[in-house]
């Protein structure tokens, strides 16, 4: 039976993704197409995060149900968080969908693809326990030589504006022997890159070892003979220790890419979000950062438009960002969510100014980005090459350390052969916006 899956949302998603295939060919029942037209099930992997994820989600369910008309589908199953958060109406609401499941019944898909079969309406969302390992069939969809992999599931936290603990459950952290496992078996398959996952990543282990325990699983998969690249997603401030730091500065497998979302910088808002203690702290940590490893890459997210953010906020948020010049910000509006806090905060920020300061800040960014690249012009840079590009059949595409899959600007070269996994010294020539442009050297 031929099998496809749309994958939404974040990295995270894709590997719960990746664990639905493996399951499903693993029985021997299915194969995989890319092709909606031939597929007799698509599963659609959700997210349902903020406003326009579910809007995305929604018209992705919708127009792939079309192929029950247009094309083989027999059988269509909605998965991921939109899944968790609103079986009962997807259900009730979306004749089309014939199963319903959850991010913490991942591990039931085969089941519930038997169920469907038998002609019946399925929804398995009443876990949220699910937690793969190394042992859990997965098939990767991003190029051969990189991989994400998730070393927790879950979060501790509760800031104000977020749904995921309720869609993902209590912080699950496995142990660093399984994911060292998990880290052996992709490099024996090719991985060169390995691309670590989780909602907090630094709060990895609290569960498990009674303590933040990234550095202790750093230091074990820098081990991993093949594996050349390990990139960290998802730092959350408060908990980015000097020693976190030091790690990362200290080994040369490790990426000087620090992802650390902010949200904000005023100490209100942050009191308010329940994130950091104060803008001061923030402040004080990039400045560690910065000073202990000059080179690093420093991306953030910011929200704009939070219950209560006046114009003097905006703006204190606004000029550190230009003081502080991150190399990649992510620009979200604030997305008034039910059954969370903030949804019922008093001073709802418009739409209109919402969008005012998003647009600020992006053009803001831009510029900031422009800048800062076009500095790195007659430089060399050191690349990990991905593929041939969809740009032009005579370019290959590539990433630095400092630009993670998929999220941050590509190295574009047109001048000079490698392979996909290579890593390969280039002179930057151009730059365009995020990307750059420059022969291969060596």
């Amino acid at each position: 039976m031929k099998l496809s899956i749309v994958s939404l949302g974040c990295s995270k998603n894709l590997v719960d993704s990746e664990y639905l295939i493996g399951m499903l060919v693993n029985s021997n029942k299915f194969e995989i197409t890319n092709l909606l037209e031939e597929a007799e099930v698509i599963i659609i992997n959700t997210c349902g995060f903020i406003g326009d994820a579910k809007e995305e989600s929604i018209q992705n369910i919708l127009e792939i149900s079309e192929y029950k008309k247009s094309g083989n589908l027999k059988k269509l199953i909605v998965a991921g968080c939109l899944a968790q958060r609103y079986s009962d109406e997807i259900i009730k609401e979306m004749p089309e969908v014939d199963g319903v499941i959850g991010t913490g019944e991942i591990d039931k898909i085969l089941e519930l693809v038997d169920e469907v079969f038998q002609e019946k309406k399925v929804t398995k969302v009443e876990k949220l326990d699910f937690l793969g390992n190394s042992k859990t069939p997965r098939i990767l969809t991003t190029n051969p030589h990189t991989a994400y992999l998730k070393i927790a599931e879950g979060c501790n936290r509760r800031c104000t504006y977020c749904i995921i603990p309720q869609l993902r459950g209590e912080l699950r952290s496995r142990k660093i022997e399984d994911i060292v496992e998990e880290a052996t078996l992709l490099a024996k398959a090719g991985v060169k890159e390995i691309n670590l996952l989780a909602q907090e990543i630094t709060e990895y282990g609290l569960d498990l070892y009674l303590k933040k325990a990234l550095p202790d699983l750093l230091r074990e998969l820098v081990k991993v003979e093949g594996i050349k690249w390990i990139r960290c997603y998802y730092m959350f401030p408060n908990s980015l220790t000097e020693e976190m730091i030091e790690v990362i500065k200290n080994e040369d497998k490790i990426c000087n890419y620090f992802d650390v979302p902010i949200q904000h910088i005023s100490s209100n808002i942050l009191k308010n979000m329940k994130r950091a203690n104060s803008g001061e702290q923030i402040k004080e940590i990039l400045k560690k950062i910065r000073k202990e490893i000059p080179d690093s890459t420093i991306r953030t997210t910011v929200i704009v438009g939070f219950p209560g953010e006046t114009e003097e906020e905006f703006q204190e948020l606004k000029e550190f960002i230009k003081e502080f010049n991150f190399n990649y910000v992510g620009i979200f509006k604030y997305s008034q969510e039910e059954d969370t806090v903030a949804y019922s905060l008093p001073n709802q920020v418009s739409e209109e100014i919402k969008e005012k300061r998003w647009v600020e800040l992006t053009n803001l960014q831009s510029n900031l980005v422009e800048m800062r690249n076009r500095s790195l012009i007659g430089t060399e840079l050191e690349v990990m090459i991905d593929s041939i590009s969809d740009e032009s059949d005579y370019m290959l595409e590539g990433r630095t350390q400092g630009q993670a899959l998929e999220i941050d600007g590509k190295v574009l070269t047109n001048d000079g052969t490698a392979q996909p996994g290579d890593i390969v010294k280039v002179l930057v020539e151009q730059n365009f916006d995020y990307d750059f442009l420059g022969p291969i050297i060596k």
